[in-house]
């Protein structure tokens, strides 16, 4: 969350992917022996590293994978020079993760629920979920059966620097990971520095609309991490009351309720590509103090802002200094 973590036609398809992403049920240990007895018949035993996933299953993982799937973590893929043979989308490849798009233009799209039709057309030699729900009932032995499977988090939203170590350890690129984080921990220092310079202590929201509702980011997750945790953003009361009260990364919040909205400066990401967020709406949105002091920036759904990852959170940051920076 986040992969949370886009340019969906209605917010439904946001809440149906975050509901798809929850805690699961392990494989019984018959399953699992089948399963690693099927890999280890594909895979010569000298070419793979055997690997505990975050649900306890023993993976024999490839040495040098030349076929991964890996939906929605494709953002860790890219950062550590790794290029999968599908990615991830919604609505048959309607919605992708745009800000990829240079490193992915070329790789075709899955459904981010992985038919398992899909899966095999692929022909995988290594297949990575993102969360436990991806493998819930008996799809783990399923997915399994098709290529060494491995689960990298327990939870819908995942830390996205544990899982950053978890896919560098899944590639033997644990080393180029952790240099990754160190670049981004930099990075963040550095714009901390610019931003409290140019406005100090101040308090900011991010803003989702789409088919004309309005979704606030947690305080906690996806972009709203970056912001309050990394940045340091004071996060507003509403902001607050919205992210205890829902169990997303961007939850519904009304127009009423926005108005309380007592932040300095708010950046939205637009999907409705309206001039105004609500031309119905226009004397509510308009009472909002940031907007009415001019201090909202807007972003399309192709950027990162609905996303997580060392890139994803990266370009949020950029985003935020040149909008407030000096």
């Amino acid at each position: 969350m986040a992969k949370n973590k886009w340019r969906y036609a209605t917010a439904a398809s946001l809440l149906t992917l975050t509901l798809a992403l929850a805690a699961c049920n392990n494989e019984s240990t018959d399953k699992k022996d089948s399963t690693e007895t099927e890999q280890t018949e594909k895979t010569d035993v000298k070419d793979v590293r055997t690997l505990t996933d975050a649900l306890g299953n023993e993976v024999a993982v490839p040495v040098h994978p030349k076929r991964v799937i890996a939906t929605y973590l494709e953002d860790y893929l890219v950062a550590l020079g790794i290029k999968p043979v599908a990615q991830w989308s919604v609505g048959e490849g309607a919605s992708i993760q745009d800000y990829l798009q240079d490193s992915l233009e070329e790789v075709p799209t899955i459904g981010f629920d992985l038919p398992y039709e899909a899966v095999q057309s692929f022909k995988p030699d290594l297949i990575l979920m993102d969360s436990a729900s991806m493998v819930e009932g008996n799809k783990y032995s399923q997915y399994s059966a098709i290529a060494p499977t491995y689960v990298v988090g327990k939870e819908n939203d995942n830390d996205w620097r544990e899982e950053l170590l978890t896919v560098g350890e899944v590639f033997d690129k644990k080393d180029d990971a952790q240099a990754i984080l160190d670049d981004y921990d930099a990075k963040v220092k550095t714009a901390k520095a610019d931003i409290d310079a140019a406005v100090g202590d101040a308090s900011v929201a991010a803003i989702w609309l789409v088919g004309g509702s309005f979704y606030l980011v947690s305080d906690e997750l996806s972009s709203g991490a970056v912001l309050y945790e990394d940045l340091g953003f004071k996060a507003p009361a509403v902001v607050k009351e919205i992210a205890a009260s829902g169990t997303a990364s961007w939850n519904a919040v009304s127009l009423e309720k926005l108005v309380e909205l007592d932040a300095d400066y708010i950046f939205l990401i637009n999907s409705d590509n309206a001039g105004s967020p609500s031309t119905v709406s226009d004397a509510l949105w308009n009472t909002i103090p940031a907007v009415k002091e001019g201090n909202v920036f807007a972003f399309s759904p192709e950027s990162s802002w609905l996303y997580t990852g060392p890139i994803a959170n990266s370009q949020i940051i950029d985003d935020v200094v040149k909008s407030v920076g000096k």
